[in-house]
């Protein structure tokens, strides 16, 4: 049911087959018309909707008498709602001097929450409540938000002398290299932040300092990132490592993932019809730096006690923030297709020229990609006690080996290479280092061993320019020793 006020008796015989429910009321008459107020206050503060009055709670039409004082009465309970709010009101005559009257009010959410006679209602079902006093301060403050956000609030006392001229000019060579902006932009600091919005009318704001800040206390506590290694599967295990630092919000991403790198274990594989081991973290890099930069660039920068964590688990690893979804984002949307909607405009529009991000609030669908080719389970999005919580289920212990410092694809051999390789030192046929590698399939061998190590210099033909003759052999070449060396650590 939509809020439309019925133009007629038909009309409004269907509107009432619809019953009660989250956005129509039914009230005798305008003698209840305090509570019908209340729940039009409650429509206000969710989807909008309709109260009729003369009509009984079973759904009977009977109608009331209607004067120009019933009118004025309503229009003047009408006025005591804050903020001022549209209200409709319409007639439909049911009965010889009795007509029904339906007051429609259209859903406010930008200006949300509204409140009648000092109070704020929310709709539950067909049930009219007091609002919570959490939920009312929460949209109070999202009301804040939307009209005079705390990101481009003035930074008080803040100059150009305490920001990261290094990183306000990577952000400059990166986004000239995106085509984000002009290569004719100019290098000179205060410039740059002119044209990322950073600064207006050469008042720096609170964005320029969560992006480039390099003092953080007293004034901003909140630019905090939290990183920690607990063992088993609760923050009262035993810390592994626990680091805590004030920082700017790219600083952020980059110390956030050398500290993931450093955290999570290696794995190896041998992806099919490769020779080389592929060395793999549990989750996609990739993956888990989209939801830290997310992370860094939606949260609620407002509250000083606020900060971004990353807790490794020996089953998973968490990312937290603080701050709720924006309006009309539900978690359940993270998984699909959904509109960005940036807390931070300008903070996220810094991140978007440097590349790091695109704009289109599909980041969260990247991720889910990324897993599922990953061979890993989808993160979970939660939120609790203000924080946003991504969560990656992955096993953080490889064999009870300790987490390494390497480089997310390290090339190492099969042992089937190092035999083909190690029998190679004197030449030998085809059939000879098949039979080294201990391969029955003969096909996989080729396609699989022989041409590759051909292709990549480390074996060659003793007969090149007769590719094919009977009496072909193949020996190691010098790159072939040197990588062999390498791998072995024997000469």
């Amino acid at each position: 049911m939509n809020a439309t006020a019925p133009a007629n008796l038909k009309q409004l015989s269907a509107l009432l087959r619809h019953g009660e429910g989250s956005t129509l009321e039914f009230k005798r008459s305008t003698g209840e018309l305090k509570e019908g107020m209340q729940t039009l206050c409650a429509f206000l503060n969710g989807s909008g909707g309709m109260a009729l009055f003369g009509v009984r709670p079973d759904g009977t039409a009977e109608g009331q008498d209607v004067s120009d004082k019933t009118l004025r009465e309503i229009a003047q309970a009408a006025d005591r709602f804050e903020p001022p709010a549209h209200v409709s009101i319409h007639r439909v005559k049911v009965k010889a001097a009795r007509d029904v009257i339906a007051v429609v009010v259209e859903g406010g959410r930008e200006m949300r929450p509204f409140v009648y006679e000092g109070r704020a209602y929310e709709r539950v079902s067909s049930t009219t409540r007091r609002m919570p006093q959490s939920k009312y301060e929460r949209l109070l403050i999202e009301r804040g938000h939307a009209k005079r956000r705390w990101e481009n609030l003035p930074a008080e006392g803040l100059t150009l002398k305490d920001l990261d001229r290094k990183e306000i000019q990577r952000t400059r060579e990166l986004a000239i290299q995106q085509n984000r902006i002009s290569p004719d932009t100019s290098r000179d600091i205060g410039e740059i932040l002119g044209r990322l919005g950073l600064r207006v009318a050469g008042v720096l704001t609170q964005a320029a300092q969560m992006l480039y800040g390099r003092r953080f206390l007293p004034n901003y506590p909140q630019c905090l990132l939290k990183m920690g290694r607990f063992r088993g599967a609760e923050i009262t295990g035993e810390i592994v490592d626990n680091r805590q630092e004030h920082m700017n919000a790219f600083a952020m991403v980059r110390e956030g993932m050398e500290f993931l790198k450093r955290t999570m274990p290696l794995g190896a594989r041998f992806p099919e019809g490769q020779i080389f081991r592929e060395d793999r973290f549990p989750i996609p890099l990739d993956a888990i730096r989209e939801i830290l930069l997310n992370a860094v660039m939606h949260r609620d920068y407002s509250h000083y006690s606020g900060h971004v964590a990353i807790v490794v688990f020996d089953d998973r690893v968490e990312i937290r923030s603080y701050g709720r979804l924006p309006n009309g984002v539900t978690l359940k949307q993270l998984s699909g297709k959904h509109i960005s909607k940036p807390t931070n405009p300008l903070i996220a529009g810094a991140f978007h020229r440097t590349g790091a991000v695109e704009v289109w609030g599909q980041g969260t669908n990247r991720v889910i990609a990324a897993c599922k080719r990953h061979g890993a389970a989808p993160p979970k999005f939660e939120e609790l006690q203000g924080f946003l919580i991504v969560t990656f289920k992955a096993q953080m212990v490889a064999g009870g080996a300790t987490p390494q410092v390497t480089p997310q694809v390290a090339q190492h051999v099969s042992p089937q290479v190092e035999a083909v390789l190690e029998t190679a030192r004197q030449a030998a046929s085809a059939e000879a280092l098949q039979r080294a590698a201990g391969l029955k399939d003969r096909v996989h061998f080729l396609k699989s061993y022989l041409h590759p190590l051909l292709e990549q210099g480390l074996l060659e033909r003793t007969i090149p320019d007769k590719p094919r003759s009977r009496l072909q052999k193949y020996r190691i070449t010098s790159t072939g020793e040197r990588a062999l060396r390498e791998w072995t650590g024997r000469n």
